[in-house]
């Protein structure tokens, strides 16, 4: 350090000694956000580059609806190519069956033990005079609410409507029945998921086609008589369901799913 003369230097002096001697003000921490800024940054970036990976140039955020929808019918279409593939191995089977029966009398008599029985279980067309039933939602407008009172479930056809009809048919003498021009019988469930129809593994979206044939009079008078029919009856007067009851000669196609038997008892 140069030091000049003169009083100016001197006291300037006297200034940095006095200075020194004085006791230091601490120094002020940084405040925790001037760390915390870095974290986040750093976090952030992290975020976005995961991100970015994840997405592999797609939109995290895109209706996936579309792709559900293609997943379905790609499905739908698999079930029914391996219902055709089944419908033609049994066919196959049936007609080597029936080459053997040429020559084997066994397996002869029980073919033609079979075939009495084929009628009467569902496995053979039938066409006849008959009721068929059609049961349908409630139209509805997007820009229109439902009736006053009503929900949603008041304005669909539900599995118990469908079961209050065929249980009606079969008991007012139903030969043969089709739902959806699907043969079913005594022992075919009906499910219904949300308002479509699961009939032997297919979905159906109503309206609900049940078409049975038999005594017109009779099956009338069953569905007359019933209490489920009944209270759909009344839903359709209060919340615009459709029902419609015609008699006419109509046709039941046969039986064509799988024939295998899970289970049986010997009778007594």
């Amino acid at each position: 350090m140069e030091y000049t003369s003169g009083a100016a230097s001197w006291q300037k002096v006297l200034r940095r000694v006095v200075a020194g001697l004085l006791p230091r003000r601490p120094r002020q921490r940084r405040p925790g956000w001037s760390i915390g800024v870095p974290l986040i940054a750093a976090a952030a970036g992290l975020l976005f580059t995961t991100t970015a990976t994840t997405a592999g140039g797609t939109a995290l955020r895109e209706d996936r609806r579309p792709q559900l929808t293609q997943l379905i019918e790609d499905r739908r279409a698999e079930v029914a190519a391996s219902e055709q593939r089944a419908a033609a191995l049994r066919r196959e089977v049936e007609d080597q069956t029936t080459t053997l029966a040429e020559s084997d009398g066994p397996i002869k008599r029980q073919q033609d033990r079979a075939a009495v029985s084929r009628e009467a279980a569902g496995f053979t067309a039938l066409t006849g005079p008959g009721v068929t039933v059609e049961l349908d939602d409630a139209p509805r407008r997007g820009d229109q609410p439902p009736p006053e009172g009503a929900t949603n479930d008041d304005l669909v056809v539900h599995q118990g409507d469908v079961q209050a009809v065929v249980n009606a048919l079969w008991a007012g003498g139903a030969e043969a029945m089709s739902i959806m021009n699907v043969r079913v019988l005594a022992t075919s469930a009906v499910r219904c998921v949300g308002n479509t129809l699961l009939l032997h593994g297919r979905v159906y979206s109503p309206p609900f086609k049940i078409v049975a044939i038999g005594d017109p009079a009779a099956l009338q008078q069953a569905l007359a008589s019933s209490k489920g029919v009944r209270l759909f009856k009344d839903a359709v007067d209060n919340y615009k369901l459709g029902y419609r009851e015609t008699v006419s000669t109509v046709t039941v196609p046969a039986f064509e799913d799988s024939t295998t038997l899970r289970s049986a008892t010997v009778p007594r």
